[in-house]
């Protein structure tokens, strides 16, 4: 019998607390426990259990050996699990958080391309602004939009984003180009309260954080919506550029305070900490990070 399975059956009684238990947990004889933690010391050259007729005790020799083997077995389940999930094909069903904004255009272009090319994958695709609890509403990823901080899950960056303010072209010429962001605090403008601050727009300048307080006629909950409002005249709006590109390209809208945006912010993939990623997790988000590459070497205006 190898070694792995001699430190399996010592981390077992040690679990147990004691062979007959170890036994019945195992679904192995008690005489087959004892015969392998036996040889496990005689390998190791040292006592590991102190044994009495109603007890068993680690050693100080034990206490060692118990910690080292489970942190073996641990690196060893990981590699099983790396390689069973390399030779496994994707398959199964994904449930993914995304922002409606970025959902609705270039990530759901992303995606539906992902479900065509891996066609034994079923998706719950979630389009919400909210940030999910992944763990605690049983998501595989979330796609986020931020300046990520320090968390207890993964994050694989996409891409970087850009936030920019916008408005249609008469709104500048009633109201002219604001120099400033502080400007924003006597002009109209377009409240979404998606935004993390809805009525304190952010911006940097020279590595500084400004911030500025910004009231208008209408408040959505929907960047879609919000540009709709600028594209009617109702003011200045804060949104994502890939909501806007087309319209500034076609002239309906136009950008301001460009030199002021923040240049932290970053389309990041989320998942919990795991012993191992499922191949369709794997095959997902290696496929967004080659799509969002791709889509910005063609020079498709994604992100600029």
């Amino acid at each position: 019998m190898d070694t792995m399975a001699r430190m399996q059956a010592f981390i077992a009684v040690v679990d147990a607390g004691g062979f007959s238990a170890a036994a019945r947990d195992t679904g192995r004889s008690k005489a087959l426990m004892s015969k392998y933690v036996a040889e496990l010391e005689e390998e190791l050259g040292a006592r590991l259990l102190n044994r009495t007729t109603r007890q068993t005790s680690l050693t100080e020799a034990g206490e060692a050996a118990y910690e080292e083997a489970q942190e073996l077995l641990r690196r060893v389940g990981r590699l099983r699990e790396t390689i069973e999930a390399a030779n496994t094909a994707p398959r199964g069903r994904l449930k993914v958080s995304a922002p409606r904004a970025e959902g609705d255009g270039d990530l759901g272009r992303a995606i539906m391309e992902f479900l065509a090319a891996y066609p034994d994958i079923r998706m719950d695709l979630r389009l919400e602004e909210r940030f999910v609890d992944l763990v605690e509403e049983g998501y595989d990823v979330a796609i986020r939009i931020a300046a990520l901080a320090d968390s207890s899950m993964i994050a694989r960056k996409l891409s970087g984003f850009r936030i920019v303010t916008y408005c249609a072209p008469q709104i500048i010429a009633v109201h002219g180009r604001p120099e400033h962001p502080s400007e924003l605090a006597g002009l109209p403008c377009i409240v979404d309260t998606n935004l993390r601050t809805p009525l304190n727009w952010r911006y940097q300048h020279d590595g500084d954080r400004l911030s500025v307080s910004v009231k208008g006629r209408i408040e959505v909950n929907s960047p879609t919506a919000a540009v709709s409002a600028a594209l009617a005249g109702l003011g200045f709006g804060r949104g994502p550029w890939p909501l806007v590109r087309d319209h500034v390209k076609a002239g309906t809208l136009a950008t301001a305070l460009d030199t002021y945006e923040l240049d932290d912010l970053g389309i990041y993939a989320v998942y919990p900490h795991r012993e191992r990623m499922p191949a369709k997790l794997r095959a997902f988000i290696d496929h967004l990070v080659a799509w969002y590459g791709d889509n910005r070497k063609a020079g498709k205006g994604l992100f600029r």
